[in-house]
């Protein structure tokens, strides 16, 4: 997932892609030209193992950017990594702060980033604790510096199952944000469920207003979520009929 902070531009001529994107690695310049990609800065020392990705990246104003992802260490775990860009240049990746401590299953995973301005960002995804469940994190940077990763709040008593992860994030100004994701309850159903961020704290995680009548074939998430300010989002993903068919869904919040 990709997002620009302003238009981003192609060449003379040439047809704007609606999913046109800043990517890791490329730089916008006048004239919409595209530097050369390279290695995110610090992943080789991280990426012992030979599989890292960015599977996010943020980018609140023009040459100030946010991405994450994940690698594998030396033991063959999967960790997930944070990077940022100040005034066009990359820093050097680092191991997402708190994730050691959660990701005892060695199984880390950033799936959604947003940056509501200039080093101020959200993550979410998911880890594996030491029993082999998956369960949903959030990470905050402030003023460029992150914070400790923590659990989800409320997924601990939501995702009876084992199996939560944040599937997507968006943050309209800095430390406000909601997100969206998946848990299983006790029944084995994967349900979707909610979580806002106000004034830099987390909420409680809350299942989907409306799913559970909807959501009778028992296999529900959500996928992307858009905040146009604080506290106004909308979000979609699918839920499974009684039929079992595969249904789209909305959810606003206002």
């Amino acid at each position: 997932m990709a997002s620009c902070a302003t238009a981003c531009l192609v060449p003379a001529g040439a047809a704007a892609a609606p999913s046109t994107r800043l990517a890791v690695g490329a730089r916008a310049v006048s004239g919409g030209t595209w530097g050369t990609a390279r290695e995110v800065p610090g992943t080789a020392a991280l990426n012992a193992g030979g599989q890292a990705q960015v599977g996010s990246v943020s980018c609140a104003s023009a040459g100030n950017c946010t991405a994450a992802g994940s690698y594998t260490d030396s033991s063959g775990h999967t960790q997930a990594f944070v990077v940022s860009q100040v005034r066009g240049t990359w820093g050097t990746a680092d191991e997402v702060p708190g994730t050691a401590t959660l990701n005892t299953g060695g199984n880390a995973v950033i799936n959604s980033l947003s940056c509501g301005s200039a080093g101020n960002c959200s993550a979410a995804g998911s880890y594996t604790d030491s029993s082999g469940r998956t369960q949903a994190f959030a990470v905050s940077q402030v003023g460029g510096t992150w914070g400790t990763t923590e659990e989800v709040p409320g997924t601990a008593a939501l995702n009876t199952g084992g199996n939560a992860a944040v599937s997507g994030v968006s943050c309209p100004s800095a430390s406000n944000c909601s997100a969206g994701g998946t848990y299983q309850d006790r029944s084995g159903h994967q349900q979707a469920f909610v979580v806002s961020q106000v004034n830099g704290k987390w909420g409680t995680a809350e299942e989907v207003p409306g799913t559970a009548a909807l959501n009778t074939g028992g296999n529900a998430g959500i996928g992307p979520v858009s905040c146009t300010a604080a506290g106004n989002c909308s979000a979609s993903g699918s839920y499974t009929d009684r039929s079992g068919h595969l249904q789209a869904f909305i959810v606003n919040q206002t």
